[in-house]
């Protein structure tokens, strides 16, 4: 007869090695069993509310437990790889600006994608293998996350806004946790002038209460 896997004992175990995200793969090397008991074990607990699935995918999809559903940045390091936190939502971790964010967004060398996972959005943009640098694990809620730092994810969203591709909009801006010359290194990767003009004008008046970028 074929190994059935336990709800219970599944649970428990997954807890136990701390693997908050897992695939059917997972399981089957987990707990001895063949890939068909594994995929029906997550169909049926999925259907059941037990376990979320995060991210449909042919060579894996991705699940959490329904009772314990890992912080957003993990679920976006891992849902599209390779990625790192940044633009907004990194400026935000940071407390560069004092606006609440409503998506994950991570920069990528792959192509732009989008993601809904429980009603939270997860927007991935894409960004050349020459500049993706700038980030570093650090540890969050338990998991290590890949995150950007204060000026590189400055220096991701003013190559969008100078690219034209979005505004920047924030009217308050903590400079103080920016390193200026950093943020000018990570500028220059990106051999984009204009990136350079809108980096002064941030400095010069960023407190202004209407701005043009």
């Amino acid at each position: 007869m074929a190994k059935i896997l336990n709800w219970h004992l599944v649970r428990s175990s997954l807890r136990k090695k701390r693997l908050s995200i897992f695939t059917p793969h997972d399981l089957t090397r987990i707990f001895g069993v063949s890939s068909v008991a594994a995929g029906f074990f997550v169909f049926r607990n999925a259907k059941k509310g037990l376990l979320v699935r995060l991210k449909k995918a042919p060579q894996g999809s991705l699940y959490c437990l329904a009772d314990d559903i890992p912080n957003h940045y993990w679920i976006a390091n891992r849902i599209y790889e390779p990625s790192y936190i940044s633009f907004d939502a990194a400026l935000s971790f940071h407390d560069i600006i004092p606006e609440a964010v409503y998506a994950i967004t991570s920069a990528t060398t792959k192509a732009t994608r989008e993601f809904a996972v429980n009603n939270v959005s997860f927007i991935f943009h894409r960004i050349k293998q020459s500049v993706y640098t700038g980030y570093k694990p650090q540890k969050y809620l338990g998991n290590t996350i890949l995150m950007a730092s204060p000026e590189k994810a400055m220096a991701d969203v003013l190559y969008f806004v100078a690219l034209r591709k979005r505004q920047f909009t924030y009217e308050r801006l903590n400079l103080h946790k920016l390193r200026k010359s950093r943020l000018c290194e990570f500028a220059g990767l990106y051999n984009q002038p204009s990136i350079f003009v809108l980096i002064k004008q941030i400095y010069a008046d960023f407190r202004r209460p209407s701005r043009i970028y």
